[in-house]
């Protein structure tokens, strides 16, 4: 574990995610905090602008519903919560909406919940979603559906939540803005020797120790979860940075290779750890059998597979399944995340992209997987 700052991670991070806490957005309860989201926004919109991709995830829409609702203090029933958070959430995406807009930056809201993470179609057209928004310049400002959620299908916190998000879509760097400068070796309010970790390793078991568990003064705070999403990130390559959400241009000053807060370093690169999972996948739910053409494209240029390409379909699989890629003798060259399920394969296989429409009734990816989703294995 190291003592000396680095954040160099940051330096080249192009797809960022940054996550803000209750507490911030809400200046600890009292409604919605519109200068402490506009100096976020302004950061984020000199992100964007300098060409990187960023998404806001961010709590705040039950605490703002209670303030708009005259509730003092937190209901326990889940449809009274439901209905402050759907209150709660207008304005939490107007307050976005307008400071992003102020600094010439387009936003867009977007309401999660685990079932559609958990679903393999639904997680694929979320993450579609959102790659296109970026591709726009425009700024997600995500959040937990909790108008409809309920305790059993709740992500439990926005700190996994934003590491949900930077798995879906491949993220370089998670972003944690706390209450809390970062992670220090013990409670520095009860144990003098505690000393401020600048660097460690996301996954490291001794981190989850320092936190306390959730039952710990500091893990009360929420560190204990943070610790846990770093880890949860790293699994797709995103290392995470645990920062004070106070921090002048805190955003701007990562991205510039000045070291603030705690940073937890993923040990596998992101394109790494999904090749590693598709390589891995051991159950592969179809395949499909290509030309020559198509097979050296694949196998020798790191091209992306299109139908064209294609010359039969195997099996029987759905559209985010791992399929396998056969040459004209049988041999696995590659295998990836389908964009397509087997019916429809069929029908677009040997078809140039500008048939799909006519042929399936909609315009989706002109891949049928694409290089990104797609690893060698011959």
């Amino acid at each position: 574990m190291q003592e000396k700052p680095v954040s160099t991670v940051l330096l080249n991070a192009r797809r960022i995610v940054v996550k803000v806490g209750s507490s911030l957005v809400t200046d600890e309860g009292r409604g919605l905090d519109a200068q402490a989201i506009g100096q976020w926004c302004q950061q984020l919109a000199v992100l964007v602008k300098s060409g990187r991709e960023v998404i806001m995830v961010s709590s705040g829409a039950i605490a703002e519903g209670m303030k708009r609702l005259g509730w003092a203090t937190r209901p326990k029933a889940i449809h009274e919560l439901q209905a402050a958070a759907a209150v709660g959430q207008m304005g939490l995406v107007q307050v976005y909406e307008s400071q992003l807009r102020e600094n010439g930056v387009g936003s867009a809201q977007v309401l999660l919940t685990h079932a559609d993470l958990a679903d393999r179609e639904r997680y694929l057209n979320a993450r579609s979603t959102l790659l296109t928004l970026l591709q726009l310049g425009v700024v997600p400002v995500i959040n937990e559906n909790d108008t409809v959620v309920n305790d059993e299908i709740k992500f439990g916190d926005n700190d996994t939540l934003g590491a949900l998000v930077a798995n879906l879509v491949d993220a370089d760097v998670l972003v944690i803005l706390t209450d809390q400068k970062g992670l220090y070796t013990a409670d520095p309010r009860k144990d003098a020797s505690a000393r401020f970790v600048h660097e460690a390793q996301a996954g490291d078991p001794a981190l989850e120790a320092m936190a306390g568990g959730a039952g710990s003064s500091i893990g009360k705070g929420g560190m204990i979860t943070k610790i846990l999403a770093a880890k949860r990130a790293a699994g797709s390559g995103a290392s995470t940075v645990i920062a004070w959400g106070r921090e002048p241009n805190a955003l701007i000053r990562l991205t510039q290779g000045e070291a603030i807060g705690t940073l937890l370093v993923a040990q596998t690169g992101k394109n790494q750890a999904r090749k590693q999972w598709i390589a891995d996948h051991l159950q592969l739910r179809g395949a499909v059998t290509v030309d020559a053409g198509a097979a050296v494209k694949v196998r020798d240029e790191g091209k992306s597979l299109l139908p064209i390409g294609m010359t039969t379909v195997q099996g029987e699989f759905s559209r985010g399944d791992v399929i396998a890629i056969r040459d004209g003798d049988g041999t696995e060259v590659a295998r990836g995340l389908a964009n397509y399920s087997s019916a429809e394969a069929r029908l677009i296989c040997r078809k140039p992209s500008s048939e799909f429409e006519k042929l399936l009734g909609y315009t989706g990816e002109a891949e049928m997987i694409h290089r990104t989703n797609l690893v060698l294995t011959a």
